[in-house]
């Protein structure tokens, strides 16, 4: 039977023990007299939502972070008991849904917070998001007051917390505005409680607000790229750090080998051509499954502890790869797109920089072709 017969060989192991450990650093480096958010959004910035939630709560996480009440659902079929919170609050008919699944919304406009009044049957919390500066969503944060004050007409809603979102904190070089973003909503708190509220969370801080700003973290944090241990290009430089362990390892297997004569050209447009007679191979894995297309002609891969680069133009579904140097390669052999073999590393921030973003968007760009494959020695 082919080894190839049974299932696709392009697969993301995801590394549940890093997940914990990244965690566990974090939360040593940062201090355990702060509540921590794990921000599973985007299917775990692409790592897997159920899976890594389900071990994150068995670590001590105190609440989870979703974009939207799908999401939280999502965490509550998974068996996920933690508070959950809908960073994109909710729309217009969710509010049930939201209720139901005991997920705690952000409210950043006066509409949504009376479609959750009018929909709860006892009092309900909720989040209040102040814009301090980021300019995306949340309430301007010189209109706290106002909000405040229109807030307290509904009854059934309690403020569990005060968040806003940084828009710099990864930029030493911003730290003047990111300490004004801190001081903006340390205000809205004070305008809030002047209005009566009493709020039990105050979280500004993200994954680089938590580890370059202590200032920022209030009583709850919110850590998104570290824990998956993304902090390379997300973390200030030059800065002291919490040790991170990547999670994700992309894979695939090699699905043919061609030797081809030198002067050959290579894949659409011809946008390679052999010098040399060469050993081409063909792996399963292109940019619909998120093997990014501007990683034609530039990126590599890893076979039998070699780095082998990446010929001709990354297709839907399929990827070329010179094994010209690398030691005799034969069919089925094991490659390495993210991760570790032999002490040679691919990691996602490298991918990111040659392709001009960051890591998150590499991650979250591994399509659901992918399976991910949870490993985890805790059980």
């Amino acid at each position: 039977m082919s080894q190839f017969s049974l299932t696709r060989p392009t697969l993301a192991e995801i590394n549940l023990d890093h997940l914990a450990f990244n965690l566990r650093s974090v939360r040593d480096f940062v201090g355990h007299e702060v509540k921590y958010m794990a921000v599973v959004k985007a299917n775990a910035y692409g790592h897997g939502a159920a899976h890594c939630s389900v071990r994150l709560e068995s670590e001590g996480v105190d609440w989870f972070g979703v974009a939207i009440p799908e999401e939280g659902v999502e965490l509550r079929q998974a068996g996920i008991t933690k508070p959950i919170l809908s960073l994109g609050g909710f729309w217009p008919g969710q509010e049930e849904l939201v209720i139901e699944h005991k997920i705690t919304p952000v409210i950043f406009g006066i509409e949504n917070a009376e479609r959750f009044n009018a929909a709860a049957k006892q009092a309900v919390d909720i989040h209040v998001k102040i814009d301090t500066g980021m300019g995306r969503v949340g309430i301007p944060f010189r209109e706290a007051g106002t909000f405040a004050e229109m807030l307290r007409r509904l009854k059934r809603l309690r403020v569990q917390g005060l968040m806003t979102h940084f828009a710099a904190a990864d930029d030493l070089s911003e730290n003047p505005f990111t300490q004004c973003q801190i001081e903006r909503l340390n205000e809205a708190v004070a305008v809030f409680r002047r209005h009566g509220f009493d709020p039990e969370y105050v979280d500004m801080a993200n994954s680089p607000g938590a580890i370059a700003h202590p200032a920022s973290r209030g009583n709850m944090v919110r850590l998104g790229g570290v824990l998956y241990g993304l902090g390379g290009d997300v973390l200030p430089a030059g800065i002291e750090k919490p040790d991170l362990r990547p999670v994700m390892s992309l894979k695939t297997k090699v699905a043919q080998i061609k030797n081809v004569p030198a002067g050959s050209t290579l894949g659409y447009a011809r946008t390679f051509t052999a010098e040399t007679d060469s050993v081409i191979g063909t792996i399963p894995v292109g940019y619909h499954d998120g093997y990014r297309r501007g990683l034609s002609n530039q990126g590599h891969v890893i076979v039998n502890g070699t780095f082998a680069p990446v010929v001709g133009r990354v297709s839907m579904d399929w990827t070329l790869i010179d094994l010209s140097n690398v030691p005799p390669a034969k069919l089925g052999d094991e490659v390495i797109l993210i991760g570790e073999q032999n002490g040679l590393v691919i990691k996602a921030e490298e991918i990111a920089a040659s392709l001009g973003t960051i890591s998150y968007e590499v991650t979250c760009g591994i399509s659901a072709r992918v399976p991910r494959i949870a490993t985890d020695r805790s059980e």
